[in-house]
């Protein structure tokens, strides 16, 4: 199993990946508010509104803002959620686009966060997708009872097809790899709409295959491709992962 080097002031890889995102969410959280950084139109999806946080549970080797969810405290500033929603609906009108996301770090770190993610979803008007890598969601399932009834689609990036792979992507200890599928279940259980989507030039054919064997419940599996930035490539190096051709 990859052990690394203290990448911050709390953390030592491989990490604890609950208390990580405790720790994060009390950087990145304040009186329901959250920071953000940007608020944008990108091409994803066929055309998205989408705001840009920081903060996340994981440090994925491959993750486009590694340095920002490396050291949270450093990067955004607060917003309600209200405020999220009124600077979202601005892009949308603008662009006559009404599909949004939170992308950039992960949104789902606890209670906090979750309330603060479901009342700006509550406060657009549209279809929300909500990219989650899902382990909240599997270590506490109440969670999910936040999103029902809502106009939301989730979208779970699973990070590994074993405790090992999860382990080396991700820097949080194997142990928790098993969270990811169970929030599944979950959100099957709930009745909200959801897929899967994994980093195919990781996984390769292989690891895909792996994954679905198991998949606790059926569902589509979307495939993602790296973005090859010169940092992203180092950490793969130093966690020793090979892409897959």
């Amino acid at each position: 199993m990859y052990k690394g080097k203290k990448n911050s002031r709390f953390l030592k890889l491989p990490f604890n990946p609950v208390e990580r995102a405790r720790e994060v969410e009390r950087i990145v959280m304040h009186n329901g508010k959250r920071k953000y950084y940007r608020f944008r139109y990108t091409r994803y999806y066929g055309g998205i509104v989408t705001a840009d946080t920081v903060g996340c549970d994981l440090l994925c080797a491959y993750c486009w803002n590694y340095f920002k969810n490396l050291h949270p405290e450093r990067y955004g500033e607060f917003y309600s959620p209200e405020e999220v929603a009124e600077r979202l609906l601005k892009i949308a009108r603008a662009k006559n686009c009404y599909l949004f996301r939170i992308s950039g770090a992960e949104p789902i770190l606890g209670k906090d966060s979750a309330k603060h993610v479901a009342r700006v979803i509550a406060s657009t008007s549209g279809e929300f997708i909500l990219e989650t890598n899902g382990l909240m969601f599997g270590y506490s399932p109440e969670l999910v009872d936040l999103f029902v009834g809502l106009n939301v689609v989730v979208r779970v990036t699973v990070k590994g097809w074993d405790e090992e792979s999860f382990e080396k992507i991700t820097g949080a200890k194997g142990e928790f790899f098993h969270y990811q599928l169970e929030a599944l279940e979950v959100l099957a259980e709930k009745g909200i709409p959801f897929w899967v989507a994994v980093m195919y030039d990781v996984f390769g054919e292989e690891g895909v295959e792996t994954l679905r064997n198991k998949l606790p419940v059926p569902c589509r599996v979307e495939y993602e491709h790296l973005e090859t930035y010169p940092f992203v490539l180092e950490n793969l190096k130093k966690r020793g992962i090979i892409l897959r051709d």
